[in-house]
């Protein structure tokens, strides 16, 4: 009998053994003290120690986070209170670690506790991903939120903006240069400015700016802005130019390019105390399929990389979580109103690139962003003009405005140029007045959305009646009817809501007098 239940027990040890060796997940067994007396293949693997160097190991040799107080109470706890699940960290023979899940059980007959553990560092990186994604998409939704809100702000504040604009210009030629109340009309002027230079910021994060994008070579728009940002950022601090060669050309809005410039460079001059360095580069450069898999909000492709560093004091990781949204600043005092990287947000959105920001305390910050490659031949940039308002020479001009106060302003302000006008509250009131007309119209400004009907369908309407006719829309923001995503269609003019005499009074002169 005694040999038949030897024979029958080294049966059941070998049964043992044979499904240890087979099983995936690691096993291992501990005294009362936490050494190992066993252990199979794969945790040797897992742990890259041989069975012979992990038996003179005990467990908190191997748990990187447990101390040995620390392991003897979970001994102990579990001695007396039954087996647990937990997750902890194992070190490597190499050094390395690898996350794992252990339950473990006390046996009172062998007095050991027995132990299987699974390596689930797949598992933790696969939620530690998808945390980041969960985090990112979060991101997104937020900053489209505020983006509609910012949107919709700035589109009923330059409405408003419009009128204060129009009126205080109109005043201001009415009044004596020395008396007091020009000086009073040319500080309400001056806000209003500034409030309009705001709400196109807001515009731009929004990505409800309009845009007419140009192939350009971005050498050129930043070489042309050289000076201006040598006088923006001061005599102490050193203005580095690297232009790369070859580069590739982009096609974007070169007013764009020059508001992402002039919005860095303020921010490396406030992060800079006294005297520093700001260097703008450019190169080109690609990324593939597997460089983007590594490289998280990288895009594959070919780009132009446009870089803006300094050597000021540089952002924390708090700092860097919120720098692109609107209103967040950390600047002091009246320095800044935090739209400025918002606007760059908005923009290289709207231009289907991406950025990528480097900073730490003390290490100065760098902007990377980057444009998508055009294939197409750069066009040349033109100089801005300095010229004065030219005068109208008679020409009709039916203005169609649903908001009376812009449409009794900026009827004064044509017919100050010297134009006939013709005005009307709704698109029907306005196709009416055209039936009725019999000396002609030769442009029709439209805002661009009216009740009832909107300016491109206005537009329709009015050619039917005067093939000739040419249309300028105006709007706080652009719509869809006449762009997509703020991009102007070819052959489209149109007028940012709020302008100014001089705006008003070149872009139709320069409609009327095209071929």
């Amino acid at each position: 009998m005694r040999q038949e239940a030897e024979k029958a027990l080294r049966e059941r040890e070998r049964r043992l053994s044979a499904i240890l060796a087979t099983i995936q997940d690691g096993f291992w067994m501990l005294d009362a003290q936490g050494r190992l007396t066993d252990v199979n293949e794969a945790y040797c693997r897992m742990s890259g120690y041989t069975r012979e160097e992990i038996l003179r190991l005990a467990i908190f040799d191997l748990d990187t986070d447990a101390l040995p107080s620390g392991a003897t109470q979970r001994l102990a706890r579990i001695r007396t209170g039954g087996p647990e699940l937990f997750e902890a960290r194992h070190r490597r023979k190499d050094g390395g670690v690898f996350d794992v899940e252990v339950s473990a059980t006390w046996l009172p007959i062998d007095e050991q506790f027995v132990c299987l553990c699974r390596d689930i560092t797949k598992r933790r990186q696969a939620e530690a991903e998808r945390e980041r994604l969960q985090a990112q998409l979060a991101q997104s939704q937020k900053m489209e939120s505020v983006g509609r809100l910012a949107g919709g702000v700035a589109h009923d504040f330059n409405n408003m903006l419009s009128v204060i604009l129009g009126c205080a210009e109109l005043a201001l030629g009415k009044v004596d240069p020395a008396g007091p109340l020009h000086a009073d009309l040319t500080e309400i002027l001056n806000a209003a400015k500034r409030s309009t230079d705001i709400t196109r910021q807001l515009l731009a994060f929004a990505r409800k700016q309009t845009i007419s994008p140009k192939v350009l070579d971005v050498n050129e728009v930043v070489e042309a802005m050289l000076k201006m940002l040598r006088r923006l950022i001061g005599e102490d601090i050193d203005l580095r130019w690297r232009p790369g060669s070859p580069l590739w050309p982009v096609k974007i809005d070169p007013t764009q390019i020059e508001q992402v410039l002039a919005n860095l460079c303020v921010n490396a001059r406030d992060a800079i105390a006294g005297v520093g360095t700001v260097t703008i580069e450019t190169r080109q450069t690609a990324f593939d399929e597997a460089y983007c898999a590594a490289h998280p909000g990288f895009l594959r492709g070919e780009f132009v990389l446009l870089e803006v560093s300094d050597d000021g004091c540089g952002m924390d990781g708090k700092t860097l979580d919120n720098i692109f949204e609107p209103f967040f600043t950390t600047k002091e005092g009246q320095q800044g109103i935090g739209l400025g990287l918002a606007t760059v947000y908005g923009i290289v959105k709207q231009n289907n690139g991406f950025f990528n920001v480097r900073s730490a305390t003390g290490t100065g910050t760098t902007f990377r962003i980057y444009w998508p490659r055009h294939f197409g031949q750069a066009e040349r940039l033109g100089t801005e003009t300095t010229a004065e308002t030219p005068p109208g020479r008679g020409e009709t001009v039916l203005l169609v405005e649903d908001e009376a106060a812009i449409r009794r302003m900026s009827q004064t302000m044509l017919e100050r140029l010297g134009y006939r006008v013709l005005s009307a509250g709704t698109p029907g009131e306005a196709v009416r007045l055209a039936a009725e007309n019999t000396t002609g119209i030769h442009l029709v400004i439209t805002d661009v959305v009216m009740p009832g009907m909107n300016g491109r369908e206005l537009a329709d309407k009015l050619h039917a009646l005067y093939p000739h006719i040419r249309t300028l829309f105006m709007s706080g923001y652009t719509a869809d009817v006449i762009a997509h995503r703020g991009v102007l269609e070819a052959g489209v003019q149109f007028l940012q809501k709020p302008f100014s005499f001089k705006d008003l009074g070149l872009k139709v002169r320069a409609i009327l007098d095209q071929p």
